[in-house]
């Protein structure tokens, strides 16, 4: 779940896979996800992603009436074939969910493997409607030059910089450029990681926008969170439109 900073409304969620194998039990994406990059399983397996969490975001919007966009994350052979905004359309026809309830997360070391074509896809995939977002920022090699010209909408700071967060001076001065260059590029940032209140407090007074971690809700099921809106326990922000 993604929550609002300043209500604590349900603003989104994200996509996570997680493999259960009946004979070597629960498999972490660590372990998983490399084999398939290396593979190029990847490319089938991120289309199911996507296609699952587009099917369940339009369940929630014709089922219940709540718009909740769903971020789903791009792997590197995906953002790097010709046909990705093909594709991409294909699923939102499939699926039926508009454009503007997805988000695909980028990278910033995707990214940098080639600056001026990830520039000309993330431009094609905003015509389509679709928000993009920048993972785990600082986490590797960045360019600000670069990053001024990529049109992306959010910028998420990394999980790294917000666990010490506020008793480490360092990740406080991390965490307070990385929220301010976001704002002033015109996008809104997200905090992952966020685990207790006290993180909370510094990145809502730094002015970070929303929030994703335990302190609003583990990794649950798409069911689970269908249950949890219906109780009360998460409001979404936005009722569907029209």
């Amino acid at each position: 779940p993604q929550v609002s900073a300043q209500s604590g409304q349900l603003v989104g969620v994200e996509a996570l896979i997680r493999w259960r194998n009946p004979e070597l039990g629960n498999i972490s994406p660590v372990q998983f996800i490399p084999i398939a990059e290396e593979t190029g399983l990847i490319v089938p397996i991120g289309e199911w992603v996507m296609r699952t969490a587009c099917r369940q975001a339009r369940a929630w919007q014709t089922g219940m009436g709540y718009e909740i966009p769903v971020a789903v994350n791009l792997s590197t052979r995906q953002f790097r074939r010709n046909d990705l905004l093909a594709s991409v359309q294909i699923v939102l026809d499939e699926t039926g969910l508009p454009s503007r309830l997805l988000e695909l997360e980028i990278t910033e070391g995707l990214l940098m493997v080639d600056p001026i074509g990830a520039i000309d896809i993330m431009r094609g995939l905003n015509c389509l409607g679709i928000n993009t977002a920048l993972d785990d920022f600082g986490t590797g090699y960045s360019s600000l030059a670069y990053l001024k010209t990529f049109p992306l909408n959010r910028l998420k700071i990394d999980r790294a910089f917000v666990k010490d967060l506020p008793e480490n001076q360092s990740d406080c001065a991390i965490a307070n450029t990385i929220i301010a260059l976001g704002l002033n590029l015109n996008m809104e940032v997200l905090a992952e990681g966020v685990e207790t209140e006290a993180q909370r407090d510094f990145l809502t007074t730094s002015g970070c926008q929303v929030f994703q971690g335990y302190l609003f809700g583990k990794p649950i099921s798409g069911e689970e969170l269908t249950l949890r809106i219906k109780s009360g326990e998460f409001l979404p922000m936005h009722s569907r439109q029209g």
